[in-house]
């Protein structure tokens, strides 16, 4: 093999894949358990056609993977990718750590991150990347059992367990914020992610964790000037060329879709943020530009809502109950900011300027996927299938929006150069 190879772990359908692969790294597999997710990963990176193709081993079948699976059938394998994978990505499911949710302290998906640095510890790579919620790093309320609960040793966070076991592979690893807003992304969407490094004197000599966090910010910056944009990007900026205030309505051509719904008939972009996403892929080639079918009275209620309501912030308790809102979450946006952060759930955002919820594409715009980018599966689930299935809404909520992901790959691609750099100059001095 040739050039950075990276492995994505927890992959969904492919957010941080694509940013990567767009950085120019070259995918190998992908661990993904969900059977609609992988459909729209394998759609994506493992068609004929695809953009950004991966690699795939003859020895690792090409279908949905628990990580449980992956380590008991092909650990063996995975010890064989020593020195041939650079990068092991992903990101563990968040639902118990996020603040949105229940956060409970005992969700088995908590401790998922134990399988991704098995993982690392059978691959070895030289630089690791994960993405979570910002509730990782904060220790859940309840006391610690057992002897650290009879000494008063105060909980600890999941982000600092990973930091210590990765420290015992020896990985030096750290913690920073990041904010897709800030590089390009449409979206306010604060999120931690974990970088690791694994120690070397090549990686002391440039400055180790240290000096990748800096490289991370000047990739930002440098992304931001090769697209030529200028944060923050706005709503309008990103979906405004989807509204049907200017589009003609057609049948949705969606094979997924039953009869009934509809979709704009495209006129064109409208922003520079909006060609970038599509490049030059033609309107017919489009999926999940489905609209929501809402009643007269569902409309009625989300006019008021954006008449009478404050947008850009999430709607008061007092506005909830004005409206007759039992949901805790309904976000009008305004056409003059970034999104809210897009979720799985379709309707806890509003549209800025129309009585509806936003399309499937519209919150892909927002998070920085582009519009050939194809997405498959139901478009929602609910009842106790949602603990289970991932939808399209579903799938775009939980990704890593590319246009992050791409900068991050960058920078984990450029410490590399400067590490090699330095271990060839040290080994000329060592040889002179």
């Amino acid at each position: 093999m040739f050039g950075r190879y990276f492995i994505d772990v927890f992959a969904g359908c492919g957010g941080l894949s694509l940013g990567l692969s767009e950085a120019g790294w070259h995918g190998l597999f992908a661990v993904e358990r969900e059977a609609m997710a992988f459909k729209t990963f394998a759609a994506n990176f493992l068609g004929k056609k695809s953009t950004v193709p991966f690699v795939w081993p003859a020895w690792l079948e090409q279908r949905p993977w628990p990580i449980e699976d992956l380590l008991c059938t092909h650990n063996k394998a995975l010890r064989g990718l020593r020195g041939r994978v650079q990068l092991v990505a992903g990101g563990p499911p968040c639902q118990g750590f996020s603040f949105a949710g229940r956060r409970q302290k005992l969700d088995p998906r908590n401790m998922l991150f134990k399988k991704y640095v098995k993982i690392v510890d059978s691959v070895r790579p030289e630089v690791l990347l994960i993405e979570n919620v910002l509730g990782m790093r904060v220790a859940h309320g309840a006391t610690v059992v057992g002897k650290a609960r009879r000494r008063g040793r105060p909980p600890e966070a999941y982000s600092q367990r990973l930091v210590k076991a990765l420290s015992k592979l020896n990985y030096e690893a750290t913690t920073i914020l990041l904010d897709a807003s800030e590089f390009g992304v449409p979206q306010r969407r604060p999120r931690l992610f974990v970088l690791g490094v694994r120690r070397s004197p090549g990686a002391a000599d440039v400055g180790g964790i240290d000096r990748l966090v800096d490289m991370v910010e000047e990739s930002r910056l440098r992304q931001l000037a090769e697209l030529c944009l200028t944060p923050p990007v706005s709503c309008k900026e990103a979906i405004g060329d989807l509204e049907t205030s200017r589009n003609r309505l057609r049948a949705c051509t969606d094979p997924a879709s039953p009869p009934g719904f509809q979709e704009p008939d495209y006129k064109g972009p409208t922003s520079h943020y909006q060609r970038l996403m599509r490049g030059c892929i033609a309107y017919s080639e489009i999926d999940s530009a489905r609209l929501a079918r809402h009643t007269d009275e569902v409309r009625q209620r989300f006019r008021g809502i954006l008449k009478e309501c404050r947008q850009g912030v999430a709607l008061q308790a007092s506005d909830r109950k004005r409206f007759g809102l039992s949901k805790m979450r309904i976000y009008p946006m305004s056409e003059r900011q970034p999104a809210p952060t897009v979720t799985t759930l379709p309707d806890d955002i509003l549209h800025y300027s129309e009585p509806r919820i936003l399309s499937v594409r519209e919150c892909a715009r927002l998070q920085s996927f582009p519009d050939w980018f194809q997405f498959h599966g139901k478009y929602t689930t609910g009842g106790q299938k949602r603990a289970h299935e991932c939808p399209r809404y579903t799938q775009v909520g939980n990704a890593v929006p590319p246009l992050l992901g791409r900068a991050i790959g960058h920078a984990l691609a450029a410490f590399l150069e400067v590490v090699e750099d330095a271990s060839t100059s040290s080994s000329r001095l060592a040889i002179g």
